[in-house]
C-alpha cells in the first residue's frame, strides 16, 4: 500500500518508521554520525556529512511530508530556524505581509532580525476586504499566516488569501503549529508552504526543540537545501529520532487534546469569574463557520480573559497545579502562562494592547490528562481571586 492510499493514523505510523532494513528492528536506528564513509572521491551512499544529510533525519522528513499531503519536507534545529530560512530564501528588499497577530518569537525576528533585509508590513489577515487591497497595493513576495494566531486564536480564510496572493504572484506560507497536520492541511488550501515549530504538537511529549517545513516546489527544495547546508540550521540524528518516535502518537493525542478542551472551554465560559473565552469550537468565536471549512477540528490551545488585572492574573497563575506555568505549548502535559509577561513579551506593549493581549490575558495548552481533573485544578485557581 503506498503512503497515498493510507489515512493519517496509518501514515504517522509507517511512513520514515519502517523496520530495519539490515537488523530487521521495528523501530528504525540513530544514526548517530557526523561524517560517512565514501568507496572513491565522490561516491556515496546519498550521505556525506550530517548537516547536509542524515537518514534519521531523512525518515522524519519523508513522514512528515506525507502527513502534510507534500512533495518536500526539511527539518530544522528549531522553528524560527525555519522561518529564517524561509527569509534567507526571498530576495533582499522582498516587501512580506504578515499577520498582525504572530508568535512573540516570530515577530522579534521579523521586526528586529530581518526588518533591515526585507520590509515588513503587519497586517489582519482576518479582514479580507482591506487585506486584498493591500496585496493588490504592494504586490508582496510573500504573504505569512498564523491561523489560529497565537495567542488570541484568530482563524485567517486560507484558500481565500492564498488565491489573493497567486493573483500577484506572492508566495503564501502558513504557520500551523497550533493544529498540527491532524486538524488542518495548508497545502491542500493553496497555500505554498507549511511551517511548523515541531517542539510543540507534532513530538508532543517536551523535550525536543526543532521546527519543520513542508511544501511541493522543486524550485523551492533546491533554494531551502542550499541554504540549510550553507548556515547550518539542521536538526541533530537524536533530535530526528525523538520527534519520530512522538508523532506515532499525534492522531491519539491531538483528538484527546480536542476533547479536553472543548469541555474546559465550555466550562470557562460559563464561569463568573471570566471575562471572555477564546476558542475556535466555541459558537462564539467570530471566525467559527472559517474553522469548520478548513480545519477537521479545534485543537487544544484556549485563550480567555480573567475579571480583573495583573494581580489577579498572579494569584490564578500562581495557585493551579496540574497547568504548570511555563512557555510553549503543545505536550502531553497541560500548560498555562501570560503571554504579556511570557511568551509575548518581545512585542512592544502598545502593540499588544493594540492587539488585546491585556494584562488579564490566560493562554492554556490543554493537555490529555483526566479533564476532571484539569477542571478541579482551575477551580482551584478560581478560588484565589
Amino acid at each position: 500500500m503506498s503512503s497515498k492510499e493510507m489515512k493519517f493514523e496509518t501514515k504517522v505510523i509507517h511512513v520514515g518508521g519502517e523496520p530495519d532494513p539490515t537488523t530487521g528492528a521495528i523501530m528504525p536506528p540513530i544514526y548517530q554520525t557526523s561524517t560517512y564513509v565514501q568507496s572513491s572521491p565522490g561516491e556515496h551512499k546519498g550521505y556525506e556529512y550530517t548537516r547536509s544529510h542524515n537518514p534519521t533525519r531523512t525518515r522524519l522528513e519523508e513522514c512528515l511530508a506525507s502527513l502534510e499531503n507534500a512533495k518536500h519536507c526539511f527539518v530544522t534545529a528549531s522553528g524560527l530556524s525555519a522561518s529564517m530560512l524561509v527569509m534567507q530564501m526571498l530576495p533582499k528588499g522582498s516587501k512580506i505581509l504578515c499577520g498582525d497577530d504572530v508568535y512573540g518569537g516570530t515577530y522579534r525576528l521579523f521586526s528586529k532580525v530581518f526588518h533591515e533585509m526585507h520590509n515588513f508590513e503587519f497586517v489582519d489577515t482576518t479582514d479580507l476586504i482591506s487585506l486584498e487591497k493591500k496585496i493588490n497595493e504592494t504586490k508582496p513576495a510573500l504573504i505569512w499566516l498564523e491561523t489560529p494566531t497565537n495567542p488570541m486564536l484568530k482563524i485567517s480564510d486560507i484558500t481565500a488569501i492564498t488565491n489573493m496572493g497567486k493573483k500577484v504572484k506572492a508566495l503564501t506560507v502558513v504557520d500551523n503549529t497550533f493544529m498540527s497536520p491532524y486538524f488542518q492541511n495548508p497545502l491542500d488550501l493553496g497555500a505554498d508552504m507549511v511551517i511548523h515549530s515541531m517542539t510543540k504538537f507534532i513530538n508532543g511529549h517536551s523535550d525536543v526543540v526543532g521546527g519543520a517545513m513542508m511544501f511541493n516546489s522543486d524550485e523551492i527544495k533546491d533554494k531551502i537545501f542550499f541554504l540549510q547546508n550553507a548556515i547550518g540550521p539542521s536538526q541533530s540524528p537524536f533530535d530526528s529520532w525523538l520527534v519520530l518516535r512522538g508523532v506515532k502518537t499525534l492522531a491519539l493525542r491531538m483528538k484527546a487534546h480536542q476533547a479536553n478542551a472543548m469541555k474546559i472551554a465550555q466550562f470557562l465560559e460559563k464561569h463568573p469569574k471570566v471575562e471572555k473565552v477564546i476558542y475556535p469550537g466555541l459558537e462564539s468565536h467570530p471566525q467559527h463557520e472559517i474553522a469548520k471549512k478548513q480545519m477537521k477540528g479545534f485543537g487544544g490551545m484556549i485563550t480567555f480573559f480573567l475579571k480583573g488585572g495583573i494581580n489577579e492574573s498572579r494569584k490564578f497563575l500562581e495557585s493551579v497545579h496540574l497547568f504548570a506555568l511555563a512557555e510553549s505549548l503543545g505536550g502531553v502535559e497541560s500548560l498555562i502562562e501570560h503571554p504579556a509577561i511570557m511568551t509575548h513579551a518581545s512585542i512592544p506593549a502598545d502593540v499588544r494592547q493594540k492587539l488585546g493581549i491585556h494584562d488579564n490575558l490566560i493562554r492554556l495548552s490543554v493537555g490529555v490528562e483526566d479533564i476532571d481533573d484539569l477542571i478541579k485544578d482551575l477551580e482551584i485557581g478560581f478560588s484565589k481571586i
